[in-house]
């Protein structure tokens, strides 16, 4: 496996961030046009930013291209977003991004994730999260788990 880079994205990154987050959520959920949607994403990560959430983008080698980003709240220990491209899906990205949210967040993460993707509850639940809850997405009206991380074990 080749080495992960993690780093925050420069404005000049903004649009693979964005065709990230359209392919693999559209590779998730086909029956929704996350292209549509695309510019008001752009906003509501901008606002989650702004906010202070921190997002990280994670980078497959050594070269300079994203190809998975995170977006977390180091206050509140919220995971907003994980969203890796189809194409590096299983290869550790998703791992490594959790990893920094999880040393930024000793104390613990909480989440919200479709129902319908059952390969994120899984992961998710290697991760060392469990259910918590279920809510219904604002956004698409479809069903979500609440998934909490307890955080490290103290010695």
């Amino acid at each position: 496996m080749s080495a992960i880079r993690l780093r925050a994205p420069l404005e000049a990154d903004r649009k693979a961030l964005l065709d990230i987050w359209v392919l693999a959520w559209q590779n998730v959920l086909p029956q929704i046009d996350f292209a549509a949607r695309r510019d008001w994403f752009d906003q509501y990560l901008r606002a989650l930013e702004t906010d202070g959430a921190i997002t990280l983008l994670a980078l497959p080698d050594a070269g300079n291209v994203p190809a998975g980003f995170i977006n977390y709240h180091p206050v509140t220990g919220y995971v907003d977003q994980i969203a890796i491209t189809p194409a590096q899906q299983g290869a550790g990205l998703g791992k490594t991004l959790l990893e920094a949210a999880k040393n930024a967040c000793p104390s613990g993460l909480t989440l919200k994730v479709n129902q319908q993707n059952p390969r994120a509850v899984r992961f998710y639940e290697r991760e060392g999260f469990v259910i918590s809850g279920e809510g219904i997405s604002p956004a698409s009206g479809l069903k979500l788990w609440e998934m909490v991380w307890r955080g490290a074990k103290m010695p």
